[in-house]
């Protein structure tokens, strides 16, 4: 599957890729792994999408939180790499949810992500292991931040 024309086939706008705002790579490479810093639902104006899943947002607004944040990981992978078609699968996925204590969806709002990492790189490359749990609170009031580990060609 070439990821890149999924891209275009999908009609999906990637935001510009986040710059670091701290003491940290937002992407790092050991053998054929990459490691993806955690990243921020950045729409392509820059802003973020920001709230609490369960007060400020409902589910499906946090499910659409994590679909750009996969959307901004994609545009950090493909500034890194020249071209999304180096990567070979998803392994690992850690989602966090901004979320009320008494929201317990997180799942299906990390499936945001998950599914949009399918569609691009196939059911079976796009699909890894996974984690969606949810935070008190996450810096700037984001309402989802995703880090990712992918295997590279």
């Amino acid at each position: 599957m070439n990821a890149d024309n999924r891209l275009s086939e999908l009609n999906l706008e990637l935001p510009p890729a986040p710059k670091p705002v701290g003491v940290y790579k937002p992407l790092v490479i050991v053998g054929n792994l990459a490691y993806v810093s955690g990243h921020g639902p950045l729409k392509a104006d820059k802003s973020m999408i920001k709230g609490r899943v369960g007060h400020d947002l409902d589910q499906q607004g946090g499910k659409l939180a994590a679909r750009q944040v996969g959307l901004a990981i994609l545009a950090t992978l493909r500034e890194h790499l020249g071209s999304l078609n180096r990567v070979k699968r998803v392994i690992k996925v850690l989602g966090m949810v901004n979320s009320t204590e008494s929201f317990q969806e997180h799942p299906a709002v990390i499936n945001g992500c998950s599914e949009l990492f399918a569609e691009v790189f196939g059911s079976d490359n796009g699909v890894g292991a996974r984690s969606a749990v949810g935070m008190g609170s996450l810096p700037g009031n984001i309402a989802v931040e995703i880090e990712a580990i992918f295997e590279l060609t």
